[in-house]
């Protein structure tokens, strides 16, 4: 059974053909190209477009008035459009003339950005950080940062409003479709060209007659020429004087000739120079000698030193070192101010490295040595407390720039050094004596005690085993605290050198103030050590007994019981 019979008539073939030259159009449209329509027809709201498509899309008036067409379309024209979407869930054409306008726009920037050329655009309106350019030909929006907008500072731009000026594309954000201009690079771009043009006309060598003073920093001074051109004194080449600002030279508007000693063609700078259009002080320095004074005048003081001038232009450092004898690395800022002029000694003249190096303190005599002269180790001399640390004080000695050591254990004989150094405060009138001399380092180490009695002395010529008599000053479980008559020192008799019988070894047996002998067991003159025994005396007194009397009765009127034990032993031997 034939069903479909295939009929080939010319009406067919007509539409057929026509079926197909649409299909194939509509195949040629792909979503996110730009594509042209004729404007249609249009309403308050909408613009209706006709694409070639099975339906009119139709465009928003608002987002035409956003790019300015709103009023320059009309019926009849062609308007490039973007094909977002061929049709969405109702069957409509979604397009957008905005986005088109941008993609093109963005791609004529892309091309202008690629090849550094400059774009044709006009300031609209000011925004948060700068302005908002607009391009001429696509109408594209675009961001200049208030930086960008002048090489030098303006307070008004209002005669840069609308006007068709150029700028240079600096920055294309493809993901956020963001374009930054510049309009400072296209002035300095046309002020570097001339620049160029200015700075071939110099060589080094020339001399700048009247160069006016523009400004200074830091590190120079700038000097205008001619009023096209501005030229870098550098600090160094401003005087062969120190100098540490420009202001301290130069008034803005003062007029100065200069030398060109420098020209950087790729950098456009002339660099120029005063001090060389004068002779170099420094030649001068063969009239100065080595190890002769020379009176200097201070110029500038820096902790580690002082900038002083032989004569002008003629600059050398006194180091901090070089200032005094006594007083190591002393700021200059505490000794000396700016003019005042010293004597110096030059001790160090390099011609190679330009450097002269100078002594203050070399003018004046060495305080520690004029100390070792007049008041050699062993003398005494009045002082004055200066300082103090928890260990030592240092005493200004009377007549010198000298501070002397003095350690704590030097303070007192028998006193506790820590307790006697609280016992001074700064301005004390002391006599101390010289113990030690350093010339090398500059040290001098005196004492206290040393001026006073010595109680030690009392023992030079004594000997161990020696009786002497104390006077009881406390008692405690350690043992007795006695002094010896003719003595102002305080000895500390054991427990266990009390008495020879360990019941008979109790200090509480004696009452402070008490006289009793007792017996050296130990003494060191060098080590300054003694020890006392009221056992050894007991022991030694025992021994002559039993040797003078050998009786029972010898020993009863001692003091211990031991003795009279002794004797009866004695007496069974010899039986």
């Amino acid at each position: 059974m034939e069903i479909f019979k295939s009929v080939k008539t010319e009406a067919s073939k007509e539409f057929e053909k026509l079926l197909d030259s649409q299909f194939t159009k509509t195949q040629s449209l792909v979503e996110g190209k730009i594509i042209e329509g004729v404007v249609t027809k249009i309403t308050e709201k909408f613009a209706f477009l006709d694409c070639g498509l099975k339906s009119e899309p139709i465009l928003d008036i608002n987002e035409l008035k956003t790019i300015g067409l709103e009023k320059k379309i009309k019926v009849g024209e062609k308007i490039p459009v973007l094909l977002e979407r061929l049709e969405d869930r109702e069957g409509n054409v979604i397009v957008s003339a905005s986005k088109a306008q941008k993609i093109k726009g963005w791609d004529i920037l892309v091309e202008a950005f690629e090849k550094n050329e400059p774009i044709i655009g006009k300031i609209t309106s000011k925004c948060k950080g700068g302005v908002i350019v607009e391009h001429l030909d696509t109408g594209s929006l675009m961001f200049c940062p208030g930086s960008q907008i002048s090489d030098t500072p303006l307070k008004d731009i209002s005669h840069l409003m609308n006007e068709p000026q150029k700028f240079a594309l600096i920055k294309m954000d493809k993901v956020r479709g963001n374009a930054c201009v510049s309009r400072r690079q296209i002035i300095s771009s046309s002020k570097k060209e001339d620049k160029a043009k200015i700075v071939e006309k110099y060589k080094v060598g020339d001399i700048i007659k009247n160069a006016i003073v523009k400004g200074y920093s830091s590190f120079g001074c700038f000097f205008n020429v001619n009023n096209e051109i501005d030229c870098l004194v550098h600090l160094q080449e401003i005087s062969y004087s120190r100098v540490s600002h420009p202001e301290e030279i130069f008034t803005i508007g003062d007029k100065h000739d200069l030398l060109v000693i420098s020209v950087d063609k790729e950098k456009l700078q002339v660099g120029c120079s005063i001090k060389q259009l004068s002779p170099d002080p420094f030649e001068k320095i063969s009239n100065y000698e080595l190890n002769k004074k020379y009176e200097v005048k201070v110029v500038k003081l820096m902790d580690f030193g002082a900038f002083c001038e032989l004569e002008p232009g003629l600059t050398t450092l006194l180091h901090s070192s070089e200032i005094s004898w006594t007083r190591k690395n002393v700021s200059p800022k505490k000794v000396f101010k700016v003019g005042d002029k010293i004597m110096c000694v030059i001790t160090e003249i390099d011609k190679e490295k330009r450097r002269i190096a100078i002594s203050h303190k070399l003018t004046i005599d060495n305080p520690i040595k004029m100390l070792s002269e007049n008041s050699p180790v062993g003398s005494t001399i009045d002082g004055t407390v200066e300082s103090s640390n928890d260990y030592a004080i240092y005493v200004k000695l009377k007549g010198y720039d000298i501070s002397g050591f003095l350690h704590c254990n030097d303070l007192h004989y028998t006193n506790d050094p820590e307790t006697e150094l609280k016992k001074y405060k700064i301005g004390d009138k002391i006599k101390v004596k010289i113990l030690e001399i350093k010339e090398d380092q500059q040290k001098v180490r005196v004492g206290l005690k040393q001026t006073q009695k010595d109680p030690f002395d009392y023992f030079n010529d004594k000997k161990i085993n020696e009786t002497i008599t104390v006077k009881i000053i406390s008692s405690d479980n350690k043992g007795l605290v006695v002094r010896p008559e003719g003595c102002e020192m305080n000895i500390l008799i054991k427990k266990s050198q009390i008495a020879v019988s360990a019941s008979d070894a109790r200090p509480s047996r004696f009452v402070g103030g008490e006289r009793i002998d007792c017996a050296i067991a130990e003494l060191n003159l060098e080590k300054r050590k003694v020890s006392l025994s009221i056992k050894l005396l007991e022991e030694i007194q025992n021994k002559e007994a039993v040797t003078k009397f050998s009786s029972p009765l010898s020993g009863k009127n001692l003091p211990f019981s031991t003795l009279s034990d002794k004797l009866k032993k004695k007496d069974k031997e010899k039986k």
